[in-house]
C-alpha cells in the first residue's frame, strides 16, 4: 500500500484531503499539523520520514499572511522557501514524490492574458517572493516534484474569504469590496480531488501546473455571488484598490491558464460559481 504524508493537515486543503481518505482506501494517509511537523525543523522531517516512509508528500503548509509577511520577511521565507527546501531534499533522499502547493501571487498581474506555467514570474510582495523561491528550491532539490499553483482558495474549513464574508454579512448592513483585482476562486475540495487524481495516475509528469476553478471574477463579484447564495440583504459597494490600501500589493489580474493540467492529467476543473454554491450548501447544512 502506497503512503501519503500530508503536511499542514489541519489547514483548508489538509482537511479537504482528509475528507477524501475513505474514498482512496488503497492509500495510507498520515496528516500532520504544524505542531507535529514544523517544516523548518529538518530533523523532525527526517524522523517522520523514517517512521512513515511516505511515497508521496503533499505540502499543504504555508505562511499565508500576505500583509504581515511585509514585516515578517524572515518568517515567510523560513516556511515558504527554506522549509520547502527541507522537504524537497528529504523527499529526494527517500525517493518520494513531492506535491507542493504554490500561488498565483508569483505573478505581478500586469497582463490581460491568463498566465501559463512557463510565463515569467515577477512577484510584487514578500509573500509571492517567498513562494516563488520555494518553487525554485523544490525543483532544484527533488526532480520528482509537482508544483500546483492555485488561487483565491476557500472551503468550509477555517478562515477564508467565503467564511469571512458570510460572518460579515450577518453583522454589517454595508460592505466595501475591491472590484479591480481579477482572479479565479478555487474550492479547496476541488484542489484536493485534483491532487488525488494526479497521485492515482500511473504515469507522472513532474514540473509546474496550474489549478483553479474555471472563470475569472473580481473580489466584489465573488462577494456578490456569496451574498446571492446565502440570501443576504447586505449592500455591497465596489471599491478600487486605491480606496482599500493594504501593506502588500496584490496582482491586478492573476488568472491562471488551466490547459496543461487538463492535457497531461485529464483534469477538468469545475466553474467557480458551481463550486462556490456547493461549498455554501455544506456550510449551511452545518448550522
Amino acid at each position: 500500500m502506497e503512503k501519503i504524508l500530508v503536511v499542514g493537515g489541519n489547514g483548508q486543503l489538509g482537511n479537504c484531503l482528509r475528507n477524501l481518505e475513505g474514498k482512496y482506501s488503497e492509500y495510507e494517509f498520515l496528516f500532520t499539523s504544524y505542531q507535529e511537523l514544523d517544516i523548518t525543523n529538518e530533523d523532525r522531517i527526517r524522523s517522520i520520514f523514517e517512521d512513515f516512509q511516505p511515497d508521496y508528500c503533499v505540502n499543504a503548509s504555508a505562511y499565508t499572511a500576505v500583509d504581515l509577511a511585509e514585516e515578517e520577511t524572515e518568517q515567510a521565507f523560513a516556511v515558504n522557501a527554506y522549509g520547502v527546501e527541507n522537504l524537497a531534499k528529504i523527499c529526494a533522499e527517500n525517493d518520494s514524490i513531492l506535491i507542493h502547493i504554490s500561488t498565483d501571487y508569483v505573478f505581478d498581474g500586469e497582463t490581460n492574458l491568463a498566465y501559463a506555467e512557463e510565463d515569467f514570474t515577477n512577484p510584487i510582495g514578500i509573500y509571492g517572493n517567498s513562494k516563488r523561491e520555494g518553487e525554485v528550491l523544490a525543483l532544484e532539490y527533488n526532480p520528482k516534484t509537482i508544483i500546483i499553483r492555485t488561487s483565491w482558495l476557500y472551503s468550509e474549513f477555517n478562515k477564508n474569504f467565503v467564511t469571512t464574508m458570510i460572518n460579515l454579512f450577518n453583522s454589517r448592513d454595508e460592505l466595501g469590496i475591491v472590484n479591480d483585482q481579477f482572479g479565479q476562486p478555487t474550492n479547496a475540495n476541488d484542489l484536493a480531488e485534483a491532487i488525488m487524481c494526479m497521485i492515482s495516475q500511473t504515469e507522472k509528469i513532474f514540473g509546474i501546473y496550474h489549478f483553479s476553478n474555471y472563470g475569472e471574477t473580481t473580489w466584489y463579484s465573488f462577494a456578490k455571488k456569496i451574498a446571492q447564495f446565502t440570501y443576504s440583504k447586505v449592500r455591497l459597494k465596489p471599491l478600487s484598490t486605491a480606496e482599500y490600501p493594504t501593506k502588500a500589493k496584490r496582482p491586478k489580474r492573476s488568472t491562471l491558464c488551466l490547459d496543461k493540467i487538463e492535457k497531461d492529467y485529464k483534469i477538468t476543473p469545475q466553474y467557480w460559481e458551481n463550486s462556490l454554491e456547493a461549498c455554501i450548501n455544506i456550510l449551511q447544512n452545518q448550522k
